[in-house]
């Protein structure tokens, strides 16, 4: 065989190449077969391609049978890697030389070896592409029978590969020429194949498509690739849900597994979208138009293609678009029983973008920078906003409730879990976070310090790593705002117990800050030591149940060493309270931060009790008189201060007078209740003392008391004589002693009404104060309103909630006979009882604001929901039990009555319930009711209807309309009383008859807001717009009804009061259907035609688009007065015509790409729109336009001011009418296009208007009024003077 060898190469070096080709041809075929397997591992091949030339069919043969030797010789991995490359790429140039039917062979040969799997290496592949190219270059090869041009025998060898799911080497079809459809034909077969192959295939075979992408079909590549991965997270997610039911664990994939494989998919991606653009801007464009497409795995996808510069900030605004129109959509959805009856599921973002987070901790590095990055972004973008002027509003919302706020805590949510499960990015995070408190002075940061208090609950051990950098936000203390600091301390709580450099680091700004030149420095120190005083306890203190505040438990579980940290936390807290003495020297305000902040810290750390109230004790002496003779009992001027002609507060006495009476009451409860058997103790020195500070205390107060009695308003020389005009300085200094008088007053009454245990004597008294703090307070409502510059509001009651509540109960509810006569003396005051319900309604109102409420326990949320549960069933049963008749039936003043007060606290408290404890108040609703009355409205109303059979009272009838809107919105619309409710609201909206717009108005709102959510209101609708045209008439009646509208007016008010509640809910009707037209719109492009039979959604949009124009019919034929009424129907006319163009634009993308028929129910809207509701806006129109010109009078003035508002209303109505002419013409348009595309004449229904000319020629109008006036008085010369005036007037 050498010989052989030796042979060929000699005479294929000599010149003439006949004698080689005549000596191959003597060789056999296994000869040959067998000297190309030698020359492939030892000599050069070119000799034997040499020889056998392609022009001849026996060279042709031979070099199809070296061909046929070399693949499987290249896949046996027999020869090195070197000399295989060298071999594929000599047969690489030669292929062009084959024969068709050589090359169609050789095709043969490589698919036959594919499917059945045996190529090796996969080597020789590299040949393939050069064979499929040269082959589609053939003109004619036989094909079974027939025969198939080389374009069409390729396909069919691209067609069986595909069919094979063994064939993974892609990378031979980049260099194959492809047309479209066959790259198309491609992608769809390998798409289809992931579902067939193992988890671990996925990835190469994504890297291979990426490749092949640069030909085109990236669109669809993406799609399939992105598809698959949603469907394999949908079965991981029914696999768990499975498994939890049944308690089993059954995985088709590992879940570690899959994600494993996503992210490795991810990177794949991201990598071929940074060197192909055009790949970049396909991807984004699926997620521009809709947020349906988005998934875990898109949403991870996205965030690491964020990462890349040129996409960062459209990655972020398409995540942002896709957020909030979830978030609007879900609200939307949620607000309507049709559209969930039409749509039940919704596709949540947020869950998914949760679900990324979750996933990433499976090495997915690459997206978690994107997650930090869409948190922030999030949180920034959809924050609070400041308010007016730069103000924040007090205290956080508790649910979110709007879309920009969902979003926001999205965001903060993304960022907590984030925190959690990441270490490399919790520094960034925590940055940042201190960051934006440090720096977004000028906007609320709530937001931040709720994420903030989250990861210092969830992971404060963690957090400890990053003390440096709560240290540096330390140093900006002093120049936070007030509410931020408060946060700011509050969060780092659980640090300071566990980190000794923390706390010391925090004491010692707090001191620097104590003697800050700004105010609020100040007010920071102080809020910062007390919360110290609260979180430390001292050895002995009563057990956190007995406080107002709870500790959480990862605050209690670092506190190990109890003895030792309590007996150094005794030094610790004695040290701070020796600092806050220091600001009993400083301004009202941080004083009253210290007032109101000692009970809390008392409660929380009763050891401190003897410094505390020591220090109050003898803070109070220097304003108390202790001579009993003298009258006041109290040194007024010490308490305020004169800063040239300005007067300020320097001591808020009453609240210093407060805070020792609560802090003394708290002592002697707990005492009495720790500690009956007093005497048994070994603290008898403390006891002794405590006993000495107490009665002191006791004796100052029944002294004051007393003399309180005796003092008249000379002594304080507040009188009605004096000024109290904000104006002047006396003034000022006049309304401040008043106000620490009156405050004085209540603290008292408070105390007495406590120490009185229901003695007649001691409530004598207490009335007695009040008497003399309504004369006050009377007083200084007058004179308030008389001066040049009005005074503040009424000032801030000091009575806790507390005792309120209480108050209440005993007053209205209590029959305790032992208690009859002393509860008497207090019932017989009206002005009292109305007193002890203002106050109420004053607390719950600055609840509902802040949050929280002045006093002991405001800021306890339970114990505050507590006390406003118990103030619902006592003013609910005040009200359904006592009819208003019997209130002071000689005193009918422009006041509220005390029922009225009730249903106003009850609505407050209702919506302050809602808003700050939704959870609580769905829990405990039943707990807001009394026992005999029922949670069912109707019973609730009956009582109301008993009072307005004998007198109508409208602002009640609307109070309580409120509150039925109020609580309805805690009955699920699938619930009995839901039903009877919407029942009862039903049947009152038929029935009544009071003549009061107000309550009807708000009879109607709550009856449509209640129909919303049991079914469609179109119905509801079309029956109002009936009534509405049957009251106020025909427009062709217009002249006949002109005295009707005169002498009925307040029927009229009524009725235009309904129209445009009507034409709200008519726009909230059309907001739904554009919605479903919109979300069918982005689905009709991916839908195939599958039956004639018409969709549901498109049925429903059909029917309340025909309803709707039904009840639109009805509106345009009533007579409606020019103004508000007409100008918003022609606005929502317009916006009817805009969204039936939208509807037909949806019909035409259907039939071009559908090619389905119209349905009937479509054509028969058309027909509608065109033969009812058309014609009638053009006379409508005509009607609108000669109603602008009514109108004259007498007064020459008056007629002016009318003239101008005319004028004002002719230009605002002109610009409603061109929008509806040129929205009914759009819609002819569209449907001429229509008709074209579904051969169905839709136009015939259709009559074209002439009224097309929007201009006013003010010569014609001119001419035609002057002849007007000429005929009239020719007609009216025949008559009295008296009836041309009348004409005149109309």
């Amino acid at each position: 065989m050498r010989a052989d060898m030796d042979k060929i190469v000699s005479l294929s070096d000599g010149d003439s190449t006949e004698e080689l080709q005549k000596y191959l041809s003597s060789l056999t075929d296994d000869q040959v077969a067998i000297l190309t397997q030698f020359s492939a591992k030892r000599e050069p091949m070119c000799p034997l391609l040499t020889g056998s030339p392609p022009s001849s069919t026996e060279g042709s043969n031979r070099r199809l049978l070296v061909y046929q030797h070399c693949i499987p010789l290249c896949e046996s991995g027999d020869l090195q890697p070197e000399v295989a490359s060298d071999i594929i790429g000599l047969l690489m140039l030669e292929t062009h030389t084959l024969s068709g039917p050589s090359l169609a062979q050789l095709a043969s040969i490589f698919v036959e070896a594919i499917k059945v799997g045996k190529m090796g290496s996969g080597k020789s592949l590299e040949l393939f592409p050069t064979v499929l190219t040269a082959l589609a270059a053939c003109e004619a090869l036989s094909y079974g029978k027939g025969e198939l041009s080389g374009e069409e025998y390729k396909k069919q060898l691209i067609n069986t590969l595909c069919s094979s799911s063994k064939y993974l080497c892609l990378p031979d079809f980049r260099d194959v020429p492809l047309s479209s459809e066959e790259l198309q034909f491609l992608v769809e077969k390998v798409l289809r194949m992931f579902i067939k192959l193992d988890l671990q295939e996925i990835p190469p075979l994504v890297y291979q498509l990426l490749l092949l992408s640069a030909k085109g079909c990236k669109k669809q590549i993406l799609d399939g690739i992105i598809s698959y991965f949603k469907e394999q997270d949908l079965c991981q997610e029914e696999e768990q849900k499975h498994g939890e039911s049944l308690d089993l664990e059954v995985q088709s994939i590992p879940q570690d597994q899959l994600r494993y494989v996503e992210g490795t998919t991810i990177l794949h991606i991201v990598f071929a979208v940074r060197l192909d653009h055009e790949l970049g801007r396909e991807f984004l464009k699926n997620f521009k138009t809709s947020y349906v497409d988005l998934c875990p795995f898109s949403i991870a996808l996205l965030l690491s293609v964020a990462r890349i510069q040129r996409y960062e900030e459209q990655v972020f605004e398409v995540l942002k678009g896709g957020i909030i129109k979830s978030f609007k959509d879900e609200q939307l959805q949620q607000g309507s029983k049709f559209l969930q009856d039409l749509i039940p599921g919704h596709c949540r973002v947020a869950q998914m973008i949760l679900d990324t987070v979750k996933n990433s901790v499976f090495g997915w590095d690459h997206v978690t920078q994107g997650l930090v990055q869409l948190g922030f972004f999030l949180m920034d973008t959809f924050g609070p906003k400041p308010g007016p002027f730069g103000k924040t509003s007090e205290g956080s919302v508790t649910v979110a409730r709007t879309p920009t706020q969902q979003a926001c805590k999205l965001g903060g949510q993304v960022l907590l879990q984030g925190f959690k499960i990441h270490e490399p990015i919790r520094g960034e995070i925590l940055e940042q976070v201190l960051n934006r408190l440090v720096t977004k002075t000028a906007s609320p940061v709530n937001h931040y310090l709720e994420l903030f208090s989250d990861i210092v609950v969830s992971a404060p051990m963690i957090l400890l790593e990053s003390s440096s950098k709560v240290t540096e936000t330390f140093d900006h203390l002093s120049y936070l705002p007030l509410a931020t600091v408060q946060g700011l301390l509050k969060a780092v709580q659980p640090l300071l117990k566990v980190s000794m450099s923390l706390k010391d680091a925090l004491i010692l700004v707090l001191r620097k800050a104590m003697f800050s030149s700004q105010l609020d420095g100040r007010k920071s120190a102080v809020t910062g030591f007390l919360l110290l005083l609260k979180n430390f306890k001292v050895l002995g203190s009563l057990a956190s149940s007995q406080c107002s505040q709870a500790i959480s438990s990862s605050q209690i579980q670092v506190d190990v060493h109890s003895r030792y940290n309590s007996a150094a936390n005794e030094a610790f807290c004695l040290e701070i309270l020796s600092s806050l003495r220091r600001c009993l020297g400083q301004q009202a305000d941080v004083r009253l931060m210290l007032y109101e902040g000692f009970y809390d810290v008392l409660r929380r750390n009763s050891q401190l009790a003897s410094s505390i109230m020591q220090t109050l004790c003898s803070h109070l002496r220097r304003y108390y008189e202790p001579e009993q003779d003298l009258l006041p009992p109290m040194k007024l001027e010490p308490c305020i201060t004169a800063h040239g002609d300005q007067v300020f507060l320097q001591e808020p006495l009453a609240h210093l007078i407060s805070c020792t009476v609560h802090c003394l009451l708290w002592l002697q409860t707990m005492r009495r209740s720790v500690n009956p058997n007093a005497g048994d103790s070994d603290d008898d020195e403390e006891e002794e003392e405590q006993e000495g500070y107490q009665s002191e205390l006791q004796t100052i107060l029944d002294s004051m008391t007393r003399r309180m009695i005796k003092s008249e308003l000379e002594d304080f020389e507040l009188d009605k004589s004096a000024e109290f005009s904000m104006g002047s300085s006396v003034g000022v200094k006049n309304n401040i002693y008043a106000v620490l008088v009156m405050g004085v007053y209540e603290v008292l009454m408070e105390y007495n009404f406590i120490k009185a245990d229901y003695s007649k004597t001691r409530f004598e008294e207490l009335l007695e104060l009040f008497n003399r703090y309504h004369k006050l307070s009377e007083i200084l409502k007058e004179k308030s309103g008389k001066g040049r510059v009005p005074s503040n509001k009424t000032p801030r009651s000091l009575l806790s909630l507390g005792f309120i509540s209480t108050l209440l109960t005993v007053l209205f509810r209590d029959s305790t006979q032992s208690k009859e006569e002393a509860l008497s003396v207090l019932r017989s005051s009206g002005e009292f009882l109305r007193y002890a319900v203002n106050v109420a309604v004053q607390k719950i109102q600055q609840l509902e604001e802040t949050g929280h409420t002045d006093g002991p326990d405001g800021q306890n949320p339970d114990r505050t929901f507590r006390f406003l549960c118990d103030m619902t069933s006592v003013l609910m049963w005040r009200y359904t039990n006592i009819p208003s008749v019997v209130e002071d039936p000689g005193k009918k003043e422009k006041r509220s009555s005390l029922s009225h007060l009730c249903l106003e606290g009850l609505l407050k408290i209702f919506t302050t319930c809602q808003q700050r404890y939704p959870d609580k108040m769905a829990q405990d609703f039943l707990g807001f009711i009394p026992e005999n009355i029922d949670l069912n409205s109707s019973i609730f109303i009956h009582f109301s209807c008993r009072h307005w059979e004998e007198e109508f009272n409208s602002k009640e009838a609307q109070l309580l309309v409120n509150i039925l809107s109020v609580l309805s919105r805690q009955l699920k619309p699938s619930s009995q009383q839901f039903v009877q409710m919407i029942t009862w609201t039903v049947k009152i909206c038929k029935e009544t008859s009071f003549e009061d717009s107000a309550f009807s108005k708000g009879l109607l709102s709550l009856l449509f807001s209640l129909h919303v959510l049991y079914k469609s209101p179109v119905s509801l609708l079309l029956e109002l717009c009936q009534d509405i045209h049957s009251q106020l008439g025909d427009i062709d009646q217009v002249h006949e009804m002109m005295f009707q509208f005169i002498s009925s007016l307040t029927i009229v008010s009524q009725r235009f009061c309904h129209l445009l509640l009507v034409l709200s809910q008519v726009d909230r009707v059309l907001d739904e259907v554009d919605w479903l037209i919109a979300r069918k719109k982005s689905h009709t492009a991916a839908a195939k035609s599958t039956t004639d039979q018409q969709d549901p959604i498109e049925k429903a949009m059909t029917l309340q688009l025909g309803t709707l124009l039904t009840a639109l019919n009805e509106l345009i034929q009533t007579a409606l007065l020019p103004g508000t009424c007409t100008i918003t129907l022609l606005r929502e006319l317009s916006r009817t015509y805009t969204i039936l163009t939208t509807l037909v634009k949806y019909y035409i993308q259907v039939c071009t790409s559908q090619h389905r028929a119209l349905p009937a129910r479509f054509e028969k809207l058309v027909k509608l729109s065109g033969s009812h509701l058309t014609p009638q806006c053009y006379s409508f129109i005509t009607y609108a336009q000669s109603g602008e010109f009514s109108g004259g009078g007498a007064d020459d003035k008056k007629k002016k001011k009318r003239n101008e508002v005319n004028t004002a209303k002719l230009l605002r109505e002109t610009k409603a009418i061109p929008n509806l002419i040129f929205s009914i013409e759009q819609y002819e348009k569209y449907l001429i296009t229509l008709s074209k595309k579904s051969k169905v004449n839709l136009m015939q229904y259709m009559k074209l208007s002439t009224s097309r000319d929007f201009r006013i020629n003010a010569a014609t109008l001119d001419a035609a009024l002057q002849e007007q006036d000429d005929g009239e008085e020719t007609t009216e010369s025949q008559e009295t003077q008296e009836p041309k005036q009348k004409k005149r007037k109309q």
